[in-house]
């Protein structure tokens, strides 16, 4: 059933256990996603950046498409479509679009600039069901065109966005989007604590979920992570399945060439990811 992302995530922080937020790309990604979120009893968040969203024809289609699936596929787990790193022009778009969840991500933006553009959000998005998810402190690295400095959060500016009415919120803490590179130093355990202590029973979101330790995973949902955003790992997976399909020459085998034979393996290689993933996160059977 498509819901906002507000009630699932007040259960994941209250029974210590985090939702994972998958981005989609295409429909092989949403239907995989869904299946396996249907599959393991799990809740689960579709995310979509504005560069998907217009990869895939538009808001309008995307919500078309995954309604559809939920319908025929029998998807009876709660499910979020959610947009991801959204601009405040993309947010309204996506709420007009009948999104169930939206991210306006303000940290580019002075901290006042950004409270009054959240503000603005919140009030749309709340008349309409929808939930919210703001951010302080920018992620690293480059996700989809938006680029962060990867900037710690300031614990005060976050109780500032929080007072707001957010409904989760996205707080920068080391974390990079893409592949992590060698010398990464790790989240901020410290900053994390002293931002939860401020900001209270409110659901915090970890971005860049792809490449931390399964410990350092644990320590953030025990300190009050309650929803884990992947994408850079099922396209990795993606890519290497599909990859060993043609390196095999599977698709000069009889009609190999069929899109449908071509994707599957890249497809089955999501699947695998991201129950992986629920696993680790703890959202197996929690729907």
């Amino acid at each position: 059933m498509l819901v906002s992302a507000k009630e699932m995530l007040e259960k994941a922080l209250k029974e210590h256990y985090a939702v994972g937020q998958f981005n989609i790309n295409n429909l092989e990604w949403t239907k995989a996603i869904l299946e396996t979120a249907e599959e393991n009893n799990s809740p689960v968040i579709l995310g979509v950046s504005e560069g998907a969203g217009k990869y895939m024809g538009g808001y309008h289609t995307v919500m078309g498409m995954v309604k559809g699936l939920m319908e025929d596929l029998n998807i009876t787990v709660p499910v979020a479509v959610h947009l991801d790193h959204g601009s405040f022009d993309g947010a309204k778009e996506c709420i007009e679009a009948g999104f169930t969840s939206i991210m306006f991500d303000g940290s580019s933006y002075p901290i006042d600039e950004n409270i009054e553009k959240t503000k603005e959000i919140v009030a749309l998005a709340h008349r309409e069901g929808i939930s919210v998810e703001a951010e302080v402190g920018s992620i690293g690295g480059e996700e989809d065109g938006v680029v962060g400095r990867g900037e710690i959060a300031d614990p005060e500016e976050c109780k500032r966005i929080a007072d707001l009415g957010i409904d989760f919120l996205a707080a920068g803490i080391g974390n990079i989007h893409g592949v992590y590179p060698k010398d990464w130093q790790g989240l901020d355990f410290n900053a994390l604590d002293a931002i939860k202590q401020k900001i209270g029973d409110l659901p915090l979101v970890l971005h860049g979920g792809t490449g931390i330790s399964d410990e350092m995973i644990q320590q953030s949902i025990e300190l009050g992570v309650s929803k884990i955003n992947v994408n850079t790992e099922c396209q990795i997976a993606f890519n290497e399945a599909t990859r060993k399909y043609y390196e095999q020459g599977k698709d000069r085998e009889g009609k190999g060439f069929d899109p449908r034979k071509v994707l599957k393996s890249g497809t089955e290689a999501i699947k695998e990811t991201v129950k992986e993933k629920m696993e680790i996160f703890g959202s197996i059977n929690k729907a």
